[in-house]
């Protein structure tokens, strides 16, 4: 009898390395940027799109692989007992379903594979903008957890995931559409890195002990967590007055009005990411919550920003 399989055991490991379940991160921000975009020019570049989508989601592998590789080295996820769905590290390196070597080639070659579909969105569009966006994105997710930067390491690992994941692929695929640069995307792209900032943010208190323990100095660390709480509490709030400046401009009017409706399911996110719920192991309802108003939100912000180039 032959057995059919959907990918070779090596080839699914490989694949279930990069998280992803979790890749839908990285093209939410070029979801918004480039419906903003087609809202401005209204005509929409379908392979500049669909190209911008993969090379995100090839660098964003990359780095989920490649950071599992320098948290090995550095002790970080072997010390850590509470990993959870959403933090820890994907643990195949401490469960022997791929070696250290193999972990650091697998992120090398994602990574490798975005940046060439990067290059070759720069050959189409013939844009050095792209190009430094391609570059940084590229040097952020190594760097994020690799020596000499290790920026994960350094107190500034979730501002960077604010500008990598929000603010430059925003204004990338904004680009990718308009062929210009303006203040147009300021808000929601920082609607966008706020929302990724806070989903890093609240994946690290699950990980306080371990990342003490190896000078890991995320913000949760270094500022502890009835800080960390008040600060998530802000971030949060201030997304929402964003939205409301986003009504006085007709491009974002209906962007800002859908995403203010996600005000019920923020409350039930702020609800769940409190001191007490946050210190107990095996509890996972703040990260869900903030997830998913990462989700709906910024598919909210992108809907909106359709209306007006459809409108008549």
């Amino acid at each position: 009898m032959v057995r059919i399989y959907a990918l070779p055991s090596a080839l699914s490991i490989v694949f279930l390395a990069a998280r992803p379940q979790y890749l839908g991160a990285s093209v939410a921000p070029v979801l918004v940027g480039s419906a903003l975009g087609y809202a401005v020019v209204g005509r929409f570049e379908v392979a500049l799109f669909a190209l911008a989508v993969l090379a995100i989601m090839a660098l964003h592998a990359g780095a989920n692989v490649v950071n599992d590789y320098f948290d090995h080295l550095s002790g970080n996820d072997w010390i850590n007992e509470n990993p959870t769905p959403f933090s820890g590290g994907r643990q195949y390196i401490q469960r022997g379903l791929l070696s250290p070597r193999a972990t650091l080639l697998t992120g090398t070659v994602y990574l490798a594979a975005g940046a060439g579909i990067g290059l070759v969105i720069v050959a189409l569009s013939r844009s050095a903008v792209i190009l430094g966006i391609g570059v940084a994105g590229v040097l952020g997710a190594f760097f994020y957890t690799a020596g000499p930067f290790r920026l994960g390491y350094r107190g500034v690992g979730e501002i960077v995931i604010g500008v990598l994941f929000g603010i430059l692929p925003v204004y990338g695929s904004y680009y990718l559409q308009t062929r210009s640069l303006d203040l147009l995307p300021l808000l929601p792209a920082l609607i966008v890195a706020i929302l990724i900032f806070l989903v890093i943010l609240v994946n690290e208190f699950p990980d306080l002990p371990a990342d003490a323990q190896v000078r890991k100095r995320t913000m949760v660390v270094a500022l502890g967590v009835p800080a960390c709480v008040l600060i998530y509490r802000a971030t949060m709030a201030a997304t929402y007055l964003l939205a409301v400046l986003m009504l006085f401009r007709s491009a974002t009017f209906f962007a800002g009005l859908l995403y203010l409706l996600t005000v019920p399911l923020a409350g039930l996110a702020v609800r769940a990411a409190n001191p007490v719920d946050l210190a107990r192991p095996g509890l996972y309802r703040a990260n869900q919550l903030t997830i998913l108003l990462h989700n709906v939100g910024t598919v909210a912000l992108a809907a909106g920003l359709l209306v007006p180039g459809l409108l008549p």
